[in-house]
């Protein structure tokens, strides 16, 4: 006579576990569509589910999480870089994003990769500020099992402790100026003048400073004509590169050739000389190269203030990301070391073939259209 409450209570409790768990089931999506009912919540589902496994499988997916310390934001082309990684990187797309901008400073940066080793982020990308000084962090995030991931800057490091590297070839755009520059004297009649060079380096130290200055100096050492007379750092702005060019036409009366390591400095270098009244591009006396192809650099190019452009990628996280995709599906990398896709600019009405050991590049002109379509 007493079994009857207790099964009849049983059966009202088992009764409203399933009317809850079903509509859990119904209530919590992986990604949140206020535009769609409930019903199509399990269109993807297979069949024969109960349903406790049909809410669990709807349960929001982990986030990966991505510890990224950057350079900081001297230039056009890091602030590029920087959105193109807050883009890919975001919660929409799986991530969980956290930035530190280390505001050119190398312990900045290797604190914040201990602070992320510390804080189990699944991949680290870091954008090296210097080339040194990377081995002992490297090998903690390497112990610590953390893939990690280089962006534009190369590091003087074993290769062990990272996982991949993606960004530009700094010697072969240093190169490509040389061979640039050696072309466009020949053309004008002037290539066995004596030529008077300048140099607006970027941060000393840095591999695009370095990459960019030893490709360079390659065409500069089989040419006894061309003549370096200063090299000085404006670290990658535009502030230093007025500095810079402010003293170098204080101190030498003849100056046919600047070559700034970046568009910001490039930038600083035209307001120095129109302060004093020195004409440069494609139509005045002293000829400007500048790398990074940047889209105020690229306009200046375009109007005939800069000669030539080397175009340095910024959008490097999409194919990181790339990258932390096929880790996570358990599928090796082909390569550690990956260049991007680069073009080289001019504002000569005949844009130049510029060759090195395995490829061939086509110069080309600056349009509103390519501006137009360009995403930096």
């Amino acid at each position: 006579m007493n079994d009857h409450p207790v099964k009849h209570t049983l059966f009202i409790s088992a009764l409203l576990l399933v009317c809850l768990l079903a509509y859990t089931a119904c209530s919590v999506k992986k990604t949140p569509d206020y535009s769609s009912g409930c019903e199509n919540t399990h269109t993807n589902m297979p069949a024969g589910l109960s349903a406790a496994e049909k809410a669990r499988a709807l349960l929001p997916e982990k986030l990966i999480k991505i510890g990224f310390v950057q350079v900081g934001h001297e230039s056009d082309w890091r602030i590029a870089a920087t959105k193109s990684c807050q883009e890919v990187f975001s919660e929409e797309n799986g991530y969980e994003l956290f930035f530190v901008d280390a505001d050119n400073d190398p312990q900045v940066q290797t604190d914040a990769v201990r602070k992320f080793i510390q804080e189990r982020m699944d991949y680290i990308l870091i954008d090296p500020i210097l080339t040194t000084g990377w081995t002992a962090v490297l090998k903690e995030a390497y112990h610590a099992q953390i893939p990690v991931i280089l962006l534009d800057r190369t590091i003087d490091c074993s290769k062990r402790y990272y996982t991949a590297w993606f960004g530009s070839d700094f010697v072969r755009e240093g190169e490509y100026a040389g061979q640039w520059l050696q072309s466009y004297l020949n053309r004008q009649g002037r290539g066995c003048d004596p030529i008077h060079i300048v140099t607006i380096n970027g941060t000393e130290g840095a591999s695009a400073q370095l990459g960019r200055t030893e490709g360079f100096r390659r065409y500069l050492n089989r040419h006894s004509e061309w003549k370096l007379l200063a090299e000085e750092c404006g670290d990658f702005t535009e502030s230093g590169g007025r500095m810079v060019m402010e003293q170098y036409l204080k101190r030498y009366k003849s100056i046919d050739v600047v070559i700034c390591q970046n568009d910001n400095e490039a930038l600083g270098a035209c307001a120095a000389m129109d302060e004093a009244g020195i004409s440069y591009g494609k139509d005045g006396d002293v000829i400007l190269i500048s790398f990074d192809a940047s889209r105020a650099g690229l306009e200046a190019v375009m109007e005939g203030k800069i000669n030539a452009d080397f175009e340095c990628n910024p959008l490097s996280p999409p194919y990181a990301a790339a990258a932390i995709q096929k880790l996570e599906a358990g599928i090796r990398l082909k390569e550690q070391d990956n260049y991007l896709p680069e073009e080289c600019f001019t504002s000569d009405e005949r844009p130049m073939i510029l060759k090195s050991e395995d490829e061939t590049k086509q110069m080309r002109n600056v349009t509103r259209e390519l501006l137009k379509n360009r995403a930096y």
